[in-house]
């Protein structure tokens, strides 16, 4: 299974960790300098969470983020998994 948020499809993205040595102008030094530059990941904070499913009678497990589990609460479980299932997520 993907590092993927299932309501809302939010995924890992890549940026940079930069290394930074110097003393700032504004501590009387010359300034910051980049010493080096790292590839990183951006990961989202998935958890994975049982949600009770009313009109079937049964709980569900899904991979879901912080901000899907807000969506939850605004839309219903029984819409957002309605949506789910339209777009050909098994749930």
């Amino acid at each position: 299974m993907p590092r993927q948020c299932q309501v809302t499809g939010k995924i890992p993205v890549r940026g940079n960790s930069y290394a930074i040595r110097g003393i700032a102008k504004k501590k009387k030094g010359v300034g910051l300098k980049v010493t080096g530059i790292k590839k990183r990941r951006f990961n989202p904070n998935l958890s994975k969470k049982r949600f009770w499913h009313p009109e079937e009678k049964r709980f569900i497990t899904i991979n879901v983020t912080g901000h899907g589990i807000r969506v939850i609460d605004r839309l219903g479980f029984a819409a957002v998994v309605r949506g789910m299932r339209a777009r050909g997520e098994k749930v």
